[in-house]
């Protein structure tokens, strides 16, 4: 389903505004473009009535319109159209001129009326100008009729219609990118808000500047502010809680597993071999879960201080670190574990870093299985520094892959004292420096490989909320 638009919405209102006004406005340049050429055009049919009114002659009472033909001819002279002119006495008789032009003669004519209409003369179409001529004694009238055919009308209609539609379309044009324009314009602080509100960082929700926005859109801008500050105090509220339960779970199961290895290899009851095993497996998987709800709270605590105070850190150093840490673990798992390691440069927060390691080497020795190789590499490649954990165990079916990244997610099968945050912790870490880490199949097309590819250091970190998967 299409979503309303606010663009379309003041779009559409004012095309129909335009729609309703640009007719309009044709329509005014219509009238104002052929009312003057009609009416100069019906002037100047009465400036040759009034000259063949000063020609009528009354002789003892007997009207003549002594005219030659070289006069007749010079007033019917017209380059576009045909020219007709009738006059008659008050009787009705013609004096001169077309006969029929005049049956076409108004009824009833007063002295210096003036009549206007259209008619036609042997099926053409002509405009009639109609003049009472005061003629005769007692105020008799002499009908005096000029007539010419719609040629130069024509033209002046056609004239119009054209001015009209350039008009209008010269109106239409700079209405329409006006309109465009002031969309755009009312419409920038919501699409500022917008872009602001689409860079938040799920782990800081700083408040966004409405200071240059206008006033109803600010208003909306500081409602979401406050809404991001009572965010911000549950999310501190959420860390601090979890931080604070994991620190005081850690010393109690660290008793448990203590307690559960000397009980494992003290003298016991055959019988209480299998109980003591998953109670030594259980005060691990406990012990390992408290670490990693406080190495997560850590992590999402420590976002706004990372990326405001960089630090230039060497995987290689930190994953060398790790060797001493993690030997005796892949030993007891009979694994192998490899480091090949080179410089490898990133900005970011070494605590972070050093955990993000800690958890891919973890993650390969709980589901690697016995025998198996694991192999950790730091380089730098173009663009970054790269780290990857890989080993040769039975891998994970591509369907389930994407599915590692979610908290609390453990794969079909696996066992070990895992709880499912380790690489849920690893994505955080490599959202929070900028990085993306993908999981794939290692090198010799078998097995598990988590990569990480690091931004340059020196690089403005851009994070988004898919960055690590």
């Amino acid at each position: 389903m299409t979503r309303p638009s606010l663009r379309r919405t003041f779009g559409l209102w004012l095309a129909l505004s335009l729609a309703a006004l640009i007719p309009l406005a044709a329509a005014m340049i219509y009238v104002l473009v052929l009312t003057p050429a009609l009416d100069s055009l019906d002037r100047s049919l009465t400036d040759t009535a009034v000259a063949l009114s000063q020609i009528v002659e009354d002789h003892q009472g007997q009207l003549s319109l002594p005219i030659s033909a070289q006069t007749a001819r010079a007033l019917s002279a017209d380059l576009v159209d045909e020219t007709v002119f009738s006059v008659a006495d008050p009787a009705g008789h013609v004096l001169g001129g077309s006969a029929e032009l005049a049956a076409l003669a108004p009824a009833a004519l007063a002295a210096g009326q003036w009549l206007f209409f259209d008619g036609a003369l042997q099926g053409r179409p002509m405009r009639v100008a109609a003049y009472g001529d005061p003629c005769a004694e007692g105020g008799r009238v002499c009908p005096v009729l000029v007539a010419e055919t719609m040629g130069k009308r024509t033209a002046a209609l056609r004239a119009a219609v054209l001015a009209a539609a350039l008009g209008a379309l010269a109106l239409a044009l700079p209405l329409a990118a006006l309109a465009l324009l002031a969309i755009h314009r009312v419409l920038q602080p919501l699409q500022r808000a917008s872009d602001a509100i689409g860079r938040l960082d799920a782990r800081q929700l700083r408040a966004i500047d409405a200071g240059s926005m206008p006033g109803e859109v600010a208003g909306f801008v500081q409602t979401l502010n406050a809404l991001l500050a009572r965010l911000r105090e549950a999310a501190g509220a959420q860390r601090a809680f979890v931080a604070d339960a994991a620190h005081q779970l850690r010393t109690p199961w660290a008793i448990v597993r203590v307690e559960a290895s000397e009980l494992l290899a003290s003298e016991h009851p055959a019988a209480l071999q299998p109980a003591l095993e998953r109670l030594h497996l259980a005060a691990e998987r406990g012990s390992r879960l408290a670490q990693q709800l406080l190495s997560l709270a850590r992590a999402e605590g420590a976002a706004l201080e990372a990326r405001a105070m960089p630090q230039r850190v060497d995987l290689r150093q930190l994953a060398a670190g790790s060797a001493d840490h993690w030997l005796a673990p892949a030993l007891q798992a009979g694994q192998d574990l490899g480091f090949d390691l080179e410089p490898a440069a990133v900005d970011g927060h070494p605590v972070l870093l050093d955990e993000l390691i800690g958890n891919l080497i973890h993650n390969a020795i709980e589901h690697a299985g016995r025998g198996a190789r694991v192999t950790v590499r730091t380089r730098m490649r173009e663009g970054g520094a790269e780290l990857s954990v890989e080993d040769d165990g039975p891998g994970v079916p591509a369907d389930e892959r994407e599915l590692l990244w979610r908290r609390f997610h453990r794969g079909r099968g696996a066992g070990g004292s895992g709880s499912g945050l380790g690489l849920a912790i690893v994505a955080d870490i490599a959202r929070l420096h900028g990085a993306t880490a993908a999981i794939e199949t290692s090198a010799a097309g078998m097995g598990f490989r988590v990569r990480i590819r690091f931004p340059a250091p020196g690089r403005p970190v851009a994070q988004s909320p898919g960055a690590a998967a």
